[in-house]
């Protein structure tokens, strides 16, 4: 039998420079208790719904958003067709405000359709709420706050290429976190063809299906789950897969993606793609002598140098990352990649 999962970290008064030095080097999801609980988005929250589109909507200068929109019998699980043909939801573009004033109109129905704005960058949606609702955690350079708004909803397991922190303004959130390593236990969906960007698990977290699914009660036993009330935030590694669910009739969340990773490097996602087209259909021989090739020089399980043998002046793309030589890699990568 698998131990259970060693518990999450939890914090209180969390600074920026403890979030530094004490969380992010561990790679592991932390929860920080009451870090937002005195933003004025929150407080307003607290009163009521009405107060909270009230205080948002006080900032709001016209802009428009994208929301994906269900009809009841989703029940808030923004998903796939079961023929997979398509999505289950519609996106629909309509002014920020007028989709927090149909979430109010909503919150007495007894099985509303389900309504969900994902990821609105907000220096442009609501001018102004960075500068009243500040997380002293990140520099105002470091990423761009989003927002997110709906009902009752059912994010999807999957996982970000960034770093994040997610903090709860309206509503409780649970959140169900798994560890990179639980991947094969997923069963993930496709990696082209997706709700939002991300590839998506597709297991129901409230309705797991374990003959189809079988592997997904190992996913489990490793599982985390935190319930989130308004003023909570967690942190979520880059990587870790993560199922969200919006538990109040109006939510709201505020969250923070960056990357240590400068811009020109690309995205190991892309690196993932180009890898399953070259190397993926190989022999199993091939595909061995590959492997011991990338664990030699890009995942170095020993720590190993793989070029410390030669002077630096010789290293070529293997020499220390500058934006010189980032630049300089992608475009022998683009000229690869045009020949084709």
């Amino acid at each position: 039998m698998n131990a259970a999962p060693e518990p999450l970290a939890e914090y209180h008064g969390l600074n920026a420079a403890a979030f530094q030095a004490e969380v992010v080097p561990r790679y592991r999801p932390a929860v920080i208790r009451g870090l937002v609980k005195d933003w004025p988005a929150v407080q307003a929250a607290r009163t009521s719904s009405e107060t909270a589109v009230a205080y948002l909507a006080a900032m709001d200068h016209g802009a428009a958003a994208e929301a994906f929109v269900g009809p009841p019998q989703i029940e808030g699980r923004f998903f796939y067709r079961p023929d997979m043909s398509g999505f289950n939801f519609e996106r629909r573009k309509a002014p920020f405000a007028e989709v927090l004033r149909y979430l109010l109109s909503l919150e007495g129905v007894e099985r509303p359709p389900s309504v969900y704005v994902g990821a609105a960058a907000l220096p442009e949606t609501l001018p102004g709420f960075a500068e009243q609702n500040a997380l002293e955690l990140m520099s105002s350079e470091a990423a761009v706050p989003r927002i997110w708004v709906g009902n009752r909803s059912v994010v999807a397991t999957h996982f970000d290429l960034s770093d994040n922190i997610a903090c709860v303004v309206a509503g409780r959130r649970r959140v169900t976190l798994f560890p990179p390593d639980q991947l094969p236990n997923l069963y993930v969906g496709p990696l082209d063809f997706t709700m939002a960007g991300q590839p998506a698990s597709m297991v129901s977290i409230r309705q797991p299906d374990f003959e189809e699914y079988p592997r997904f009660r190992e996913a489990l036993a490793a599982a985390h789950v935190v319930d989130l009330e308004p003023g909570d935030a967690i942190y979520i590694p880059a990587l870790w897969w993560h199922n969200i669910e919006a538990l109040s009739p109006f939510n709201i969340l505020v969250n923070y993606w960056w990357q240590n990773e400068p811009p020109e490097a690309g995205s190991g996602l892309e690196a993932l793609v180009h890898g399953i087209l070259t190397i993926a259909h190989l022999p199993p021989e091939h595909r061995t002598a590959w492997r011991a090739l990338f664990d030699h020089y890009v995942f170095r399980p020993d720590g190993a140098d793989p070029v410390a043998h030669l002077a630096p002046q010789h290293r070529g793309i293997l020499g220390a990352p500058t934006p010189q030589l980032r630049r300089r890699i992608r475009e022998f990568l683009l000229r690869g990649l045009s020949r084709r």
